[in-house]
């Protein structure tokens, strides 16, 4: 866990360039007027509970030498500091999943994506009373972090709770709308996990209720390939069912994966 400090010209010196040689700072140059800044700051002050950085918050009217100092244009603009070495960051607010992408490209991992690694690496392995104690202890340290929610109603799917994965996911508001694509995947991994389980007979629902079994088995590849095959097969299946099956996948795998790629080339060839 990491502090939250306000920082000017009298503390600078100290709490960001000597501290840096400790741990990572963020220097965060805002602006009381400023609609960005307001947006960006709880979530970073979130983050510094999670991660082991300093957050050193700098109004730049009330320092303006500092803003000067370091070549500040435009607020918000977040500043890396490490080993006394002031370095580009950001410019602008992030939504919460980029701001963790950028903590994890800074070598940054915080205790919440340590805990849910192992809590999905106790669901695969089937230990389920040891996955739900790092889930109690999660929600009880951070009741209402998003991805805790969200992956605790994965957790309700694998254990076949669908009725209280739904309403769990369905928490989550329209205020969290860069989550969205997560949520979507959830509902995604309730419907693969009832079709999976209660499959049709003819020879097109029994391919994609193997789809289904595939793809919550982690077996994407194969899933996608027989998803391809049915979108090839029967447009009108399930009202589009297997291309919105796939583009299901590429939510749960997110946009930047391989396969995600590589099969997205292949549905645009196989629509057109």
């Amino acid at each position: 866990m990491g502090i939250s400090i306000e920082v000017d010209n009298t503390n600078f010196a100290t709490e960001v360039l000597k501290n840096s040689h400790k741990k990572p700072v963020l220097v965060d140059f805002y602006a009381t007027w400023c609609g960005p800044c307001k947006m960006l700051k709880p979530i970073l002050e979130k983050l510094v509970q999670e991660y082991d950085f300093i957050l050193a918050k700098v109004d730049v009217e009330q320092s303006p030498e500092l803003a000067q100092t370091y070549g500040i244009e435009g607020v918000p603009d977040v500043r890396v500091v490490t080993q006394g070495e002031v370095k580009p960051g950001f410019v602008g607010a992030l939504s919460e999943p980029k701001l963790r992408n950028f903590l994890g490209e800074l070598n940054l991992h915080s205790e919440v994506e340590t805990d849910i690694k192992e809590l999905q690496n106790l669901t695969k392995s089937g230990q389920f009373e040891q996955a739900k104690s790092i889930l109690d202890r999660l929600f009880h340290k951070y009741p209402n972090n998003v991805t805790i929610i969200i992956e605790a109603a994965k957790f309700l799917v694998s254990l076949n709770k669908l009725e209280e994965a739904k309403k769990l996911i369905e928490t989550i508001g329209e205020q969290n709308r860069e989550f969205y694509p997560q949520v979507q995947a959830v509902k995604a991994l309730i419907h693969f996990k009832q079709e999976a389980e209660n499959p049709g007979d003819s020879t097109l629902d029994q391919t994609y209720a193997k789809a289904c079994s595939l793809t919550l088995s982690a077996n994407y590849e194969q899933a996608l390939e027989l998803f391809l095959e049915l979108v090839a097969t029967n447009r009108k299946y399930k009202d589009d069912g297997a291309r919105k099956a796939i583009l299901a996948i590429f939510n749960i795998l997110g946009d930047d994966h391989p396969i995600s790629k590589e099969y997205r080339q292949q549905l645009l060839l196989s629509l057109y």
